[in-house]
C-alpha cells in the first residue's frame, strides 16, 4: 500500500486521487478522501493556482 501526501492538508494517506494541475500541468496533485468530500482547496506549488 503506497502512502502520499495530500496537497491540501499535508496528510500521509493511502486513499487519494492524483491529477497534474489542470491550470499548469507540470505539478502533480494528491488529494485525499476527506479533503476531496468537503472541498478543501489546494495550491499548486508549481504556478500557485487554487483549485476546489
Amino acid at each position: 500500500m503506497e502512502l502520499k501526501v495530500c496537497t491540501s492538508c499535508g496528510a500521509e494517506t493511502s486513499d487519494y486521487t492524483e491529477f497534474l494541475c489542470p491550470n499548469c500541468g507540470k505539478e502533480t496533485i494528491i488529494r485525499c478522501k476527506k479533503c476531496r468530500e468537503a472541498a478543501i482547496e489546494y495550491t499548486c506549488p508549481n504556478c500557485g493556482w487554487v483549485g476546489p
